[in-house]
């Protein structure tokens, strides 16, 4: 049985459980997901994944990270988060990622549309931002289709393996 945040159509944001954690280490070890991640280079032990699951349940104020679920199976999709939320200055980054296997599918546009109403309504926030690398052509569509608009450049900022030091490009999307 799932906790759920909330449901759209195809996908649902839930509580993340311990059980989600092993699964989420496999994908973030992944050199296909690691590659658009901050420390594309890292590698994670199923243990430091345990002491981060114990720290975002301690500090529930600052981090929300949710399972995202794919409806129709109940499986688990990925991960949709609002880091370092900001309640006295009203915003939060956005970050997510989902199985490989799943890319392409719509999961993450409909969670980031999902993690917006959070967001928006329920912690009364007023921005969300998120950071990606202009090479990563598919997560700029679900931002740009979520309404995130660009708002600034690092230039050079970011090395991924494989394409060199690429421009960090800054989203923002404001409550309306």
């Amino acid at each position: 049985m799932r906790a759920i945040v909330l449901k759209g159509k195809r996908v649902s944001l839930c509580v993340l459980t311990k059980d989600d954690v092993r699964q989420a280490w496999v994908w973030w070890n992944d050199r296909r997901v690691r590659k658009y991640l901050t420390s594309p280079e890292e590698i994670f032990f199923y243990e430091e994944e345990l002491e981060w699951y114990e720290t975002l349940r301690k500090q529930k104020s600052r981090e929300k990270v949710f399972s995202i679920i794919e409806n129709s199976s109940g499986s688990l999709v990925g991960l949709i988060g609002l880091h370092k939320i900001d309640l006295y200055n009203g915003h939060a980054e956005i970050g997510y990622f989902v199985n490989p296997e799943r890319w392409g599918k719509g999961y993450a546009t409909e969670a980031v549309a999902l993690a917006n109403e959070y967001a928006f309504f329920w912690l009364h926030l007023r921005k969300l931002y998120a950071r990606v690398f202009e090479t990563n052509l598919p997560s700029i569509r679900v931002l740009e289709k979520n309404s995130f608009r660009l708002a600034g450049r690092l230039k050079r900022h970011q090395y991924v393996p494989g394409e060199g030091f690429v421009d960090v490009l800054l989203y923002e999307k404001f409550r309306e």
